[in-house]
This record gives structure tokens, C-alpha cells and sequence, in this order.
């Protein structure tokens, strides 16, 4: 009986195979362009330079410049008191304020009259890649946020009339002033205003504020690629540009402010943040318990935390509401060393007639001036290499 010869395993992929290789590389590939292309769309801020300056307001301001030799930040030096007096300088607790993302200091302007009027000294600059400053090679996170608000901290705590340093800082720069604050002892309180609670939640942000056709089971693991292909340019890590982090790392004196009617970034990322802030503080007396032993050091002491909710409040312009002033006066007097009287710093604020200015900003991110559903996310995935023009905007 003649033996048939044996059937040799093809090595050609199945049908199957390669069809099944083709549905999950595929998708794979085009989520990988999609992250590229709204790393080009959404890491570089269209520039805006100021034009309004405290003169403006009544107040008499130095121009200054923030760490000339490295990376140049133009600010604006605003000290307490009435210069025109003649008298010496005042010593007082400065505050530096940090502005939110594709905006500028002269945003800053309407904070800087409440805390001049409440007896502070202020500070407030252009961010890199903002303002006056020129655009960015890499794309911005949070985390440069922080380094050059801790550039302007020391810069601020180096006056001889200053008595100690706070911080405010406003959406993206919330963000990066509580990131600076958990890192620099030297910042010695924090208010934080309408803040990304961190960088995965401010990429599923972006994907709402762009209007993109994406289903939750899709949208969290595109949120996670998307925001480490965003990181790495810089090479930064997820944990370095959280502000969820820094909440429940720093205990110090911390106010989170949110407007309940933030459209932007909604006032669960608030809440997201003060309970982080709890966790920390809990952890801090569970710390000073044991302190408390015989033979044991000092206890370490956890700072004020106040969460305000702003009823009916947007995610700009907080400051056009009394009792924002007040508050906000009435805790950096209370927690900065050599501040006013908290109580009068309040009623001052609060009487303080501040305003929005005239502004040429649109809306919170490049990535508003999307199309919005599949035509969005057809051009992101159809044309990932596109490069952001000196205005930030993408060709």
C-alpha cells in the first residue's frame, strides 16, 4: 500500500490570523495617531500678550523679569501700599499669581486689585509659552506650570519687605501652583481656583470641550495613551503633573475654590481635590499621634483646609463675587506669617469694585475650535504630524 506523503504546515497565516491581527493593530495604530495629533493640537497655548497693565487699575507696578539668565518671565512687582506716600516699603506677605492655560498675566489683574487693597504684596508673570513669552519647542503640562511659579516664589521671597509667600493660581495654573506648593517649603499657603483635579481627567476635558463621539469603555484607555504619549517629550511622569498628587502630599494651609456652574472643568475635580487634601491631613494626625509618644519629636501640624463652592459661579471671573473676595483675603491673612489683620482684609476685598477686563482670550483650549464628532476625530487620526504655527494653532 502506497504511503501518501505528509501535508506540510503552511507557514502562511490564516485568513483568521491575519484578519485578527488586522483588528487589533488597526486600532491600535490610529489611537497611537490620534495621541499624536492631540499632543500637536492641544500642548501648545495660542499666544496672547498682555494688553492691559496695572496702571490701568490704579496701581503702581515695577516691570520686572523673573530668572533672566535661564528662561525669561516678564512679570509685574505690584507692593503694598501707597507708593505715591512716599513712605518705606511695607513689610507684608506677598502673593504670586499664576494664570490659567492660553492666557496671560494682565488676566491675573482683577485678583492682584483685591489682594493689593486686602494689605498684600503681589506678583504675577507669563507663564512659559504664554503671554509675551515666546512659543514652546515641547509641549506644556502642568508640571512647567509649577517650575515657574516656584521661580516667581523665590523671586518674591528674596524682597527683604516681604514676610512670607502664598499662592494663587487659576485652572491650569491651579493645577501647577498646588504641584509648586507640595514641592517648596517656601510657599507657606495655597488657594486654588477651579483646577484640573489631573492629567487623566484634563484629557477626557479636552475630549468633551472638542465634542468627540466617544463612549466611556473607549475614552478611558484613549484618555490613558493620550495623556502619556502627551508626557513624553518632556519626560515627565503621570504623578509629576497631578495636582491630585500634590492634594495629598501638601498640608498646608489650602483653599479650593470652584464655581458650581463650571462648564470647563466641573466641580467634582473640587471635590476629587479636597478629598485627596483630607487624606493627607488624616494621615498628618495619625503621624502626630505617634509623635505625641514619650521620646517621640515634635508633632507635625496640618494646615487649614477650606473647600468654597462659588454658587453659580463660571470658571472664570470668580473674583466679580463679594464673598470670593472676602474669603480668599480673609484666609491668606490668616495663614501667611506677617499678614494683615483677617478680618480687615476681608471687608476690604469685599469692597474692592473688581472686574473683568476687556480680553481678546476665546475659550479655554485650541481644541474648542474643533469641528466636533467623527470629523474631529478623522482629521486627528488623518493627520497626526500637523506642527502648531507661532500662534499655537495648527495648519
Amino acid at each position: 500500500m502506497t504511503k501518501r506523503p505528509s501535508r506540510r504546515p503552511s507557514r502562511r497565516p490564516s485568513r483568521r490570523t491575519s484578519l485578527t491581527a488586522a483588528l487589533v493593530v488597526a486600532p491600535l495604530a490610529a489611537a497611537w495617531r490620534f495621541a499624536l495629533a492631540y499632543r500637536s493640537r492641544a500642548g501648545f497655548p495660542r499666544r496672547r500678550p498682555p494688553i492691559q497693565d496695572p496702571g490701568d487699575l490704579g496701581l503702581a507696578h515695577d516691570d520686572i523679569v523673573i530668572r533672566p539668565e535661564v528662561s525669561p518671565l516678564p512679570g509685574w512687582w505690584i507692593p503694598a501700599g501707597d507708593r505715591a506716600s512716599g513712605d518705606p516699603p511695607i513689610h507684608a506677605p506677598a502673593v504670586v499669581l499664576v494664570h490659567g492655560w492660553e492666557s496671560a498675566r494682565d488676566r491675573t489683574l482683577p485678583n492682584a486689585q483685591v489682594l493689593h487693597a486686602a494689605g498684600f504684596h503681589v506678583l504675577t508673570f507669563d507663564v512659559r509659552g504664554h503671554g509675551a513669552n515666546e512659543r514652546e519647542a515641547l509641549p506644556l503640562t502642568a508640571a512647567e506650570f509649577a517650575a515657574d511659579a516656584r521661580a516667581a516664589v523665590g523671586w518674591a521671597a528674596a524682597r527683604p519687605e516681604v514676610t512670607s509667600v502664598g499662592i494663587l493660581g487659576h485652572s491650569m495654573g491651579g493645577a501647577g501652583a498646588l504641584i509648586a506648593a507640595a514641592a517648596d517649603e517656601r510657599i507657606a499657603s495655597a488657594v486654588i481656583v477651579g483646577a484640573p483635579a489631573g492629567p487623566y481627567r484634563l484629557t477626557r476635558l479636552t475630549f468633551r470641550l472638542a465634542r468627540l463621539p466617544l463612549a466611556d469603555p473607549l475614552a478611558y484607555p484613549l484618555a490613558w495613551l493620550t495623556t502619556h504619549v502627551f508626557l513624553r517629550p518632556r519626560r515627565h511622569r503621570v504623578a509629576e503633573v497631578s495636582s491630585t498628587r500634590a492634594a495629598a502630599t501638601y498640608t498646608g494651609p489650602l483653599l479650593l475654590v470652584h464655581g458650581t456652574a463650571d462648564e470647563i472643568v466641573p466641580p467634582a475635580h473640587a471635590l476629587h481635590l479636597v478629598r485627596a487634601a483630607r487624606r493627607a491631613r488624616a494621615g498628618d494626625r495619625a503621624r502626630a499621634g505617634t509623635a505625641a509618644m514619650p521620646g517621640a519629636g515634635a508633632p507635625p501640624r496640618a494646615g487649614l483646609l477650606r473647600l468654597l463652592l462659588v454658587r453659580g459661579g463660571g470658571h472664570s471671573w470668580l473674583y466679580e463675587d463679594p464673598r470670593y473676595r472676602a474669603e480668599v483675603a480673609r484666609f491668606l491673612a490668616a495663614t501667611l506669617p506677617g499678614g494683615p489683620d483677617p478680618r480687615t482684609a476681608a471687608e476690604a476685598a469685599r469692597r474692592t469694585d473688581a472686574r473683568r477686563l476687556p480680553d481678546s482670550a476665546g475659550g479655554f483650549s485650541a481644541v474648542e475650535d474643533e469641528p466636533g464628532g467623527f470629523r474631529t476625530l478623522v482629521r486627528a487620526v488623518a493627520r497626526p504630524s500637523a506642527t502648531p504655527g507661532r500662534d499655537g494653532r495648527v495648519a
